[in-house]
């Protein structure tokens, strides 16, 4: 088995020597992410949170964030393309494109309309102020 492995090896290697022009690898070569490679700091403090995410490479029209009671869930369309210029002969031209989310709930709700998003060299930051709890405890007076 050990030696067709190495013939394997041997005749990828052949080959490529032999015609290298069809055997270009892409210049991206990098999967598309994955939920988990969205990292996530997430910070309390007695007013809110404070939600730190990376999404390197994305522009932030394409980052969409949406809140729902204490559920938060940012989505990232990832889209990488080779360029060429004028004058450039295109042997190969790869494209990829995809969308990545990630959702994760918070021990209290959220006020939304204070929430705040800033996106900067790739780093989200939201700023997410905690809702006033409505439901005070009330005592009741026995009769």
């Amino acid at each position: 088995m050990n030696a067709l492995t190495n013939r394997s090896f041997l005749l990828n290697d052949f080959f490529r020597d032999l015609a290298p022009a069809f055997y270009v690898r892409p210049l991206h070569g990098d999967p598309l992410p994955s939920a988990a490679q969205i990292k996530v700091d997430v910070k309390e403090n007695k007013d809110g949170y404070t939600v730190h995410a990376e999404i390197p490479g994305v522009p932030k029209e394409d980052i969409h964030v949406s809140l729902d009671g204490n559920l938060v869930t940012l989505e990232a369309e990832v889209k990488q393309q080779d360029s060429s210029g004028d004058n450039d002969t295109v042997l190969r031209s790869e494209r990829y494109f995809g969308a990545v989310s990630r959702s994760f709930q918070l021990p209290q709700d959220i006020d939304q309309t204070q929430a705040k998003a800033k996106f900067d060299n790739g780093v989200l930051t939201l700023t997410l102020p905690k809702k006033l709890a409505t439901n005070v405890a009330q005592k009741l007076h026995i009769e």
